[in-house]
């Protein structure tokens, strides 16, 4: 999937939405080889929405996000560059976050504002380093919508079996985007794997410090455009942010995350 739009999605300047490029189409459906996930069973999944942009059949949705304090949400970096957009975030007048909604066609749960927002100065659109965003709220979300975060040495960035990825993003590789949430379980793999499948090209370079390897060696599971910002789980704890890849499911491609422990370092350093 080539830069910068990553796994997100683009805006025509009529406010249509489209596809990234033409990945080639993967032989699994849902998320890319997932599952149907009721919203009750991740709550601090959410959708960043602007109907404005994106118009209104799936609620505006064009990236994912995860709560991680009560007003706060995680995004991708890229979900919120102009390129995505069309304009810059402030210039979006009704950018908000969909809590509690598993079914975008649906009117459960809440549509929230976003009272501020907030890119990672480090962001390199280059590479795609430091993929990450913040989003203000302007109500709070329950509690019980949080998710801890996996800091740096956390066991939950083994590589293995065991992590899920959620969203609503293109199901086939081929710009079928879902309406209700979906999961696929991957497999958090060794940063070598990721380091010779992008090595430095036109789709970005692999960076172990700021950057998380998972899906499967062989395709098949895997986020896609659409996903973009949204969590990737292990052991209870958040671990990486959908960010980049090439295609979606492909061999020999798996997915690239933001790792959350150099969003932990960033955060804690006061940004």
């Amino acid at each position: 999937m080539p830069r910068p739009f990553a796994r997100a999605l683009a805006v025509a300047a009529t406010a249509a939405v489209i596809p990234l490029a033409c990945p080639a189409p993967a032989t699994a459906d849902v998320i890319i080889g997932g599952y149907p996930v009721e919203i009750s069973e991740s709550p601090w999944t959410v959708a960043v929405s602007s109907r404005d942009r994106f118009g209104g059949t799936r609620a505006g949705q064009f990236c994912g996000g995860v709560v991680i304090s009560r007003s706060t949400v995680l995004t991708a970096a890229h979900c919120l560059s102009k390129e995505v957009l069309g304009a810059p975030p402030r210039q979006v007048r009704d950018l908000k976050v969909i809590a509690g909604r598993g079914d975008l066609l649906s009117a459960e749960g809440r549509e929230i504002a976003v009272r501020d927002t907030w890119i990672n100065p480090r962001y390199d659109s280059f590479t795609n380093a430091g993929d990450f965003a913040v989003l203000t709220l302007a109500e709070p979300l329950a509690a019980s919508a949080v998710i801890p975060m996996a800091g740096p040495g956390d066991a939950a960035y083994k590589p293995g079996p065991g992590a899920v990825v959620y969203g609503w993003g293109d199901t086939t590789g081929s710009g079928d985007y879902a309406t209700a949430l979906r999961a696929a379980r991957v497999q958090v793999l060794p940063d070598a794997l990721c380091e010779e499948a992008y090595p430095g090209s036109v789709d970005g370079t692999y960076v172990a410090a700021s950057m998380l390897c998972a899906g499967e060696r062989e395709g098949g599971r895997d986020a896609c455009q659409g996903d973009s910002g949204g969590p990737l789980v292990a052991q209870g704890r958040l671990i990486g942010l959908v960010s980049w890849g090439s295609g979606c499911g492909r061999p020999g491609s798996p997915g690239v995350y933001t790792r959350v422990s150099e969003v932990v370092r960033t955060l804690g350093a006061g940004r």
